[in-house]
Protein backbone atom coordinates (compact mmCIF):
# COMPACT_ATOMS: atom_id res chain seq x y z
CA UNK A 1 0.00 0.00 0.00
CA UNK A 2 1.33 3.43 -0.98
CA UNK A 3 0.13 6.59 0.74
CA UNK A 4 1.11 9.86 -0.91
CA UNK A 5 1.64 12.78 1.47
CA UNK A 6 0.71 16.02 -0.26
CA UNK A 7 0.43 19.69 0.67
CA UNK A 8 1.50 22.93 -1.03
CA UNK A 9 3.60 23.87 1.98
CA UNK A 10 5.40 20.53 1.92
CA UNK A 11 6.07 21.05 -1.81
CA UNK A 12 7.55 24.43 -0.92
CA UNK A 13 9.88 22.77 1.58
CA UNK A 14 10.73 20.09 -0.97
CA UNK A 15 11.80 22.78 -3.45
CA UNK A 16 14.30 24.10 -0.91
CA UNK A 17 15.65 20.59 -0.35
CA UNK A 18 16.03 19.94 -4.08
CA UNK A 19 17.92 23.18 -4.75
CA UNK A 20 21.67 22.47 -4.96
CA UNK A 21 22.34 26.05 -3.77
CA UNK A 22 20.66 25.33 -0.40
CA UNK A 23 23.30 25.42 2.34
CA UNK A 24 23.84 22.43 4.61
CA UNK A 25 22.42 24.32 7.59
CA UNK A 26 19.27 25.34 5.72
CA UNK A 27 18.93 21.83 4.28
CA UNK A 28 19.07 20.35 7.79
CA UNK A 29 16.56 22.87 9.14
CA UNK A 30 14.19 22.31 6.21
CA UNK A 31 14.39 18.52 6.50
CA UNK A 32 13.53 18.78 10.18
CA UNK A 33 10.58 21.06 9.38
CA UNK A 34 9.34 18.67 6.69
CA UNK A 35 9.52 15.82 9.20
CA UNK A 36 6.77 17.50 11.27
CA UNK A 37 4.46 17.68 8.26
CA UNK A 38 5.19 14.07 7.34
CA UNK A 39 4.75 12.79 10.90
CA UNK A 40 1.38 14.53 11.24
CA UNK A 41 0.09 12.64 8.19
CA UNK A 42 1.60 9.27 9.10
CA UNK A 43 0.20 9.38 12.63
CA UNK A 44 -3.33 9.60 11.23
CA UNK A 45 -2.92 6.00 10.09
CA UNK A 46 -1.93 4.47 13.43
CA UNK A 47 -4.44 2.46 15.45
CA UNK A 48 -6.10 4.18 18.40
CA UNK A 49 -8.18 2.97 21.32
CA UNK A 50 -10.82 4.65 23.46
CA UNK A 51 -9.72 5.63 26.98
CA UNK A 52 -11.30 7.39 29.94
CA UNK A 53 -9.60 10.39 31.54
CA UNK A 54 -10.41 12.64 34.46
CA UNK A 55 -10.53 16.34 33.55
CA UNK A 56 -10.46 19.02 36.29
CA UNK A 57 -14.27 18.89 36.15
CA UNK A 58 -15.40 15.37 35.28
CA UNK A 59 -14.57 12.13 33.50
CA UNK A 60 -14.60 11.99 29.71
CA UNK A 61 -13.46 9.71 26.93
CA UNK A 62 -10.66 10.24 24.47
CA UNK A 63 -8.14 8.31 22.41
CA UNK A 64 -4.74 6.81 23.04
CA UNK A 65 -2.37 4.88 20.81
CA UNK A 66 -3.34 1.24 20.57
CA UNK A 67 0.30 0.20 20.18
CA UNK A 68 3.56 1.56 21.47
CA UNK A 69 5.69 2.96 18.66
CA UNK A 70 9.33 2.28 17.82
CA UNK A 71 11.06 4.81 15.56
CA UNK A 72 13.84 3.31 13.47
CA UNK A 73 15.87 5.71 11.30
CA UNK A 74 18.18 4.13 8.74
CA UNK A 75 21.46 5.91 9.36
CA UNK A 76 22.52 8.45 8.40
CA UNK A 77 19.85 10.10 6.30
CA UNK A 78 16.98 8.68 8.37
CA UNK A 79 17.91 11.02 11.20
CA UNK A 80 16.54 13.83 9.05
CA UNK A 81 12.99 12.51 9.50
CA UNK A 82 13.32 11.72 13.20
CA UNK A 83 12.70 15.13 14.81
CA UNK A 84 9.05 15.53 13.86
CA UNK A 85 8.13 12.05 15.04
CA UNK A 86 9.98 12.49 18.34
CA UNK A 87 8.20 15.79 19.04
CA UNK A 88 4.78 14.24 18.44
CA UNK A 89 5.67 10.94 20.15
CA UNK A 90 8.04 11.86 22.99
CA UNK A 91 7.56 8.45 24.64
CA UNK A 92 8.31 6.47 21.49
CA UNK A 93 11.17 4.02 21.75
CA UNK A 94 14.02 4.17 19.24
CA UNK A 95 16.05 1.68 17.30
CA UNK A 96 18.87 2.27 14.86
CA UNK A 97 19.88 0.52 11.66
CA UNK A 98 23.18 1.48 10.09
CA UNK A 99 23.61 0.67 6.40
CA UNK A 100 25.94 2.03 3.76
CA UNK A 101 25.82 1.40 0.03
CA UNK A 102 28.60 -0.55 -1.65
CA UNK A 103 29.45 1.74 -4.56
CA UNK A 104 30.37 -1.21 -6.79
CA UNK A 105 27.35 -3.46 -6.26
CA UNK A 106 24.89 -0.82 -4.96
CA UNK A 107 23.96 -3.35 -2.27
CA UNK A 108 23.53 -2.27 1.39
CA UNK A 109 26.13 -3.29 3.95
CA UNK A 110 25.02 -3.49 7.58
CA UNK A 111 27.20 -1.96 10.30
CA UNK A 112 24.68 -1.36 13.12
CA UNK A 113 21.42 -2.94 14.22
CA UNK A 114 19.81 -2.21 17.57
CA UNK A 115 16.14 -2.54 18.47
CA UNK A 116 14.25 -2.42 21.77
CA UNK A 117 11.76 -5.19 22.54
CA UNK A 118 9.26 -5.33 19.68
CA UNK A 119 6.34 -7.45 20.89
CA UNK A 120 2.94 -5.84 20.13
CA UNK A 121 4.56 -2.61 18.91
CA UNK A 122 4.36 -0.55 15.72
CA UNK A 123 7.68 0.01 13.95
CA UNK A 124 8.13 3.12 11.79
CA UNK A 125 11.17 2.85 9.53
CA UNK A 126 12.52 6.25 8.44
CA UNK A 127 14.40 6.23 5.13
CA UNK A 128 14.16 9.58 3.27
CA UNK A 129 15.45 8.36 -0.10
CA UNK A 130 13.77 5.23 -1.44
CA UNK A 131 16.03 4.73 -4.46
CA UNK A 132 16.73 1.08 -5.32
CA UNK A 133 14.81 0.03 -2.22
CA UNK A 134 17.60 -2.37 -1.22
CA UNK A 135 18.40 -0.60 2.07
CA UNK A 136 14.75 -0.48 3.08
CA UNK A 137 14.27 -4.15 2.21
CA UNK A 138 17.35 -5.12 4.23
CA UNK A 139 16.21 -3.03 7.20
CA UNK A 140 12.72 -4.52 7.15
CA UNK A 141 14.13 -8.05 6.88
CA UNK A 142 16.20 -7.39 10.01
CA UNK A 143 13.09 -6.15 11.82
CA UNK A 144 10.99 -9.12 10.67
CA UNK A 145 13.72 -11.48 11.92
CA UNK A 146 13.03 -10.03 15.38
CA UNK A 147 9.50 -11.43 15.14
CA UNK A 148 7.68 -8.29 13.95
CA UNK A 149 4.73 -8.88 11.62
CA UNK A 150 4.99 -6.89 8.39
CA UNK A 151 1.54 -5.41 9.15
CA UNK A 152 3.13 -3.73 12.18
CA UNK A 153 5.81 -2.05 10.04
CA UNK A 154 5.54 1.14 8.00
CA UNK A 155 8.18 2.72 5.78
CA UNK A 156 8.34 6.51 5.63
CA UNK A 157 10.29 8.26 2.87
CA UNK A 158 10.63 11.77 1.53
CA UNK A 159 11.34 10.85 -2.10
CA UNK A 160 10.97 7.57 -3.96
CA UNK A 161 11.89 6.19 -7.36
CA UNK A 162 9.48 3.91 -9.24
CA UNK A 163 12.17 1.19 -9.23
CA UNK A 164 12.43 1.37 -5.45
CA UNK A 165 8.68 1.24 -4.94
CA UNK A 166 8.44 -1.81 -7.21
CA UNK A 167 11.33 -3.56 -5.47
CA UNK A 168 9.95 -2.97 -1.97
CA UNK A 169 6.45 -4.11 -2.96
CA UNK A 170 7.87 -7.25 -4.57
CA UNK A 171 9.69 -8.21 -1.36
CA UNK A 172 7.14 -6.97 1.20
CA UNK A 173 3.69 -6.97 -0.38
CA UNK A 174 1.77 -5.98 2.76
CA UNK A 175 4.10 -3.11 3.68
CA UNK A 176 2.53 0.34 4.08
CA UNK A 177 4.80 2.89 2.38
CA UNK A 178 4.45 6.66 2.87
CA UNK A 179 6.19 9.07 0.52
CA UNK A 180 5.86 12.72 -0.46
CA UNK A 181 6.93 12.35 -4.07
CA UNK A 182 7.61 9.58 -6.58
CA UNK A 183 10.24 10.98 -8.95
CA UNK A 184 10.95 9.98 -12.55
CA UNK A 185 13.68 7.34 -12.33
CA UNK A 186 17.11 6.26 -11.13
CA UNK A 187 20.23 7.34 -13.00
CA UNK A 188 23.13 5.02 -13.87
CA UNK A 189 24.60 5.58 -10.39
CA UNK A 190 21.28 4.63 -8.76
CA UNK A 191 20.48 8.16 -7.59
CA UNK A 192 16.90 9.44 -7.75
CA UNK A 193 16.25 11.87 -10.64
CA UNK A 194 15.49 14.74 -10.28
CA UNK A 195 15.95 13.96 -6.58
CA UNK A 196 17.97 16.11 -4.21
CA UNK A 197 21.38 14.46 -4.20
CA UNK A 198 22.77 12.53 -1.23
CA UNK A 199 20.41 13.34 1.66
CA UNK A 200 22.79 12.01 4.29
CA UNK A 201 25.72 14.09 3.08
CA UNK A 202 23.64 17.24 2.76
CA UNK A 203 21.97 16.77 6.16
CA UNK A 204 25.24 16.05 7.95
CA UNK A 205 27.26 18.61 6.02
CA UNK A 206 29.81 16.05 4.81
Amino acid sequence: MITSIKSPFLEYKMTILRNKKTSNSLFRQTMNEASYLIAAEVLKHLKYKKVTVQTPLTKTTGKDLAQQVILVPILRAGLGLLEGFVKFLPDAEKGHIGLYRDEQTYEPVEYLFKLPKTKNKKVLVLDPMLATGNSSITAINLIKNKGVNIKDVALISLLAAPEGIKNVQKNHRSLHVFTCQIDAKLDKNKFIVPGLGDAGDRYMGT
